[in-house]
């Protein structure tokens, strides 16, 4: 095998592999990634049995064949590469290496055998459907700080992506909680998605799915099977296995009969949570919202580091209410704002609170309480 290739190009395929591998792993062939040299195309695949992504890029090719090779070190070798420099991957079967020469620069890496690369299985996918990539990213971006990290409750370390019923029809949905909160994001449902099984894709897979999201213009074609899920672009697939289990009926933790609501500008009031929170050296140290007619009043009282307060105008017709939160929470969900204001909803300062953007029911977020 030996093929040459734009130093830019190179990496932007070998980093994309490297990021799926394991840094720990007992199975030696996982930390490799396989290098497929064919007609004027190159493909590299990597996977962590979990995780599959195949990045395919255009090269000249002099002779085609294929090996893998440590993905962590060759990504770090063409990073320091210079900018520019054209780079040239040569496999020597018989001594089992492979060489990679740019400039005056040269090394040779050890090489182990293609035939030892686990390749994912294919799957029959139920649903295939096309989305473009700003949706996705809209979907998996205002979610996924509400993935859980307890492993105990496995079946809520990812985002439920399903099709869903809301007031105007059906949509394509996006869940996410960890039990202290809460985020629900709807999308106008694409053509042919409408079968499709729901399924919780993981918290890596989310990770990994967001590098093939940020060309606008993109399209990426999303396949769906009860085990495994699919994003593609023409030049990126990544597959990856769901988690099995079932994900808890969500919509009774969203409440309906919040009446007390409250309007402020979402950037004014993250910025004031942020400031109050400076005092605590807890990350989970509540901030209280003391609300009284059009006004705001945000603590923090931590006995051994020191107190703060913060008024802010606001939007607020309703009786006097005081309601504490994790100050982290509060700052997640209002960083997701998007619009100028953001709508919180309360019942009583022991009950979830249900807060959206503006008048728009399509991202909705609930967060639990804290006792102050």
């Amino acid at each position: 095998m030996k093929f040459t290739m734009e130093r830019a190009t190179l990496l932007k395929a070998v980093a994309q592999a490297q990021s799926v591998v394991e840094r720990r792993n007992t199975i030696p062939i996982l930390a490799n990634v396989l290098i497929e040299a064919e007609g004027d195309t190159v493909m590299f695949r990597a996977t962590d049995l979990d995780i599959e992504v195949v990045d395919r890029a255009d090269a000249k090719v002099e002779r085609a064949g294929s090996t893998t090779v440590a993905a962590v070190t060759l990504n770090e070798i063409v990073r320091k590469l210079p900018d520019g420099a054209l780079v040239t991957l040569t496999e020597d079967g018989n001594k089992g290496r492979l060489s990679i020469e740019a400039g005056r620069s040269n090394f040779s890496l050890a090489t182990l055998p293609k035939d030892d690369f686990p390749v994912m299985a294919s799957s029959d996918y139920e649903t295939s459907f096309t989305c473009p990539a700003p949706v996705l990213r809209r979907l998996f971006d205002k979610s996924k700080f509400a993935i859980s990290t307890e492993e105990t409750r496995y079946y809520l370390n990812g985002v439920y992506m399903h099709v869903a019923d809301s007031d105007g029809g059906k949509v394509l949905r996006c869940v996410a909680t960890d039990g202290h909160r809460l985020a629900r994001i709807d999308a106008d449902i694409p053509e042919g998605a409408s079968g499709m099984p729901g399924v919780i894709v993981p918290r890596k897979t989310v990770g990994e799915l967001r590098k093939l999201l940020d060309d606008d213009e993109m399209q990426i074609e999303v396949s769906v099977s009860e085990t495994k899920v699919r994003f593609a672009t023409p030049n990126l697939t990544l597959t990856s296995k769901v988690i099995d289990g079932t994900f808890p009926d969500y919509s009774r933790v969203i409440p309906a009969g919040n009446t007390r609501k409250l309007e402020v500008d979402a950037s004014e009031f993250a910025k004031a949570v942020d400031r109050v929170a400076t005092v605590s050296s807890e990350r989970s140290r509540a901030v209280k919202l003391s609300l009284d007619e059009d006004r705001l009043v945000l603590s923090v009282n931590a006995p051994d580091s020191g107190a703060a307060t913060e008024e802010l105008a606001v939007a607020y017709g309703d009786e006097r209410l005081e309601i504490g939160f994790n100050a982290k929470y509060l700052l997640e969900i209002a960083s997701q704002v998007d619009r100028e204001n953001a709508v919180f909803m309360f019942n009583s300062s022991g009950d979830p609170t249900l807060m959206r953007e503006g008048n728009d029911t399509s991202a909705v977020y609930v967060v639990m309480p804290m006792r102050v």
